[in-house]
């Protein structure tokens, strides 16, 4: 088989050395890309325990909230049966109170409302006009005499006291509820943020390591033509070197036979008796003929 030539071999060799120093690049670039998403993706990750720990809070805070309307409403409940259930009782009062005056406060207002709507509706002569109007405060006067009679009766004025009382509770409660449930609605709305920032920055990190992923494959086989590139280089240094060698070796004996040559064509002619030159006995000395 036909050896390369040298100057071939060195030529593949300089090519070879400008694709490794070509694919060194590239892979040092992908490595870097790589750090500089994995820098990213950990700044991300950061962020994402972050808003996780705020959507806990949230959430905490929530169920907390949604903890006291429950609450609220229990008692808010509580004060309005027993609210309704005194409404009842001033009402059996104020009738067992009303049967033994004689006066029904309650028929009273429902046809003194009757007597106002009448007069606001319906057209009627001056005369009649001035007769229902003093029909309307006799009526007034019986209402109010009757219940001052009746907020006299201790019993009764009691209830309406702890009714009044209850009435208050029962919308304080209310107003509770619906303050808690609005703090409540309002974390709730700021959980479901967080949590759609949260899923936003979760894909984001998947797409980012998936670009790692993929970045590192391509620079592991970016790394292995390098590495192969290398080991060629190594092979065609050492395979130059040898060649320069023998190439050094055979210019040496090459040099040595002429050498030999020319001395033994000076003492062929030593031997036949010709004169030799100071040039001739030192070809003959360096040959070890003389």
């Amino acid at each position: 088989m036909d050896e390369v030539p040298l100057e071939e071999m060195i030529q593949k060799k300089d090519q070879l050395q400008e694709r490794a120093n070509k694919l060194k690049r590239q892979r040092d670039e992908l490595h870097e890309q790589s750090k500089k998403m994995a820098r990213e993706r950990d700044e991300l990750n950061v962020k994402v325990r972050q808003i996780r720990n705020q959507v806990g809070e949230h959430k905490k805070k929530r169920d907390e909230f949604n903890e006291r309307v429950k609450h609220a409403k229990e008692l808010r409940n509580e004060f309005s049966k027993s609210h309704l259930e005194l409404k009842k009782t001033i009402k059996d009062l104020e009738r067992e109170r009303s049967t033994s005056s004689g006066v029904n406060i309650n028929e009273l207002k429902q046809h003194l409302r009757k007597l106002e709507n009448e007069h606001m509706t319906q057209p009627m002569s001056s005369q009649k006009e001035k007769k229902l109007i003093e029909t309307i405060k006799e009526i007034h006067l019986k209402i109010k005499d009757a219940e001052e009679t009746l907020n006299k009766d201790p019993k009764l004025k009691k209830a309406i006291d702890e009714e009044k009382i209850l009435k208050q509770k029962a919308e304080k409660q209310h107003d509770l509820v619906e303050k808690m449930a609005t703090k409540a609605q309002e974390e709730h709305q700021l959980m479901i943020e967080q949590l759609t920032q949260l899923d936003k920055l979760m894909k984001r990190t998947t797409e980012i390591q998936e670009n790692i992923v993929i970045t590192k494959i391509e620079a592991d086989k970016v790394h292995k033509d390098f590495i192969d590139h290398v080991n060629q280089i190594h092979e065609l240094e050492k395979t130059i070197a040898n060649t320069e060698k023998k190439k050094e070796k055979k210019k040496k004996m090459e040099d040595v036979s002429a050498a030999q040559k020319e001395a033994d064509e000076v003492f062929e002619r030593f031997k036949r008796g010709e004169k030799l030159s100071t040039e001739d006995l030192m070809i003959l000395q360096k040959a070890g003929l003389l």
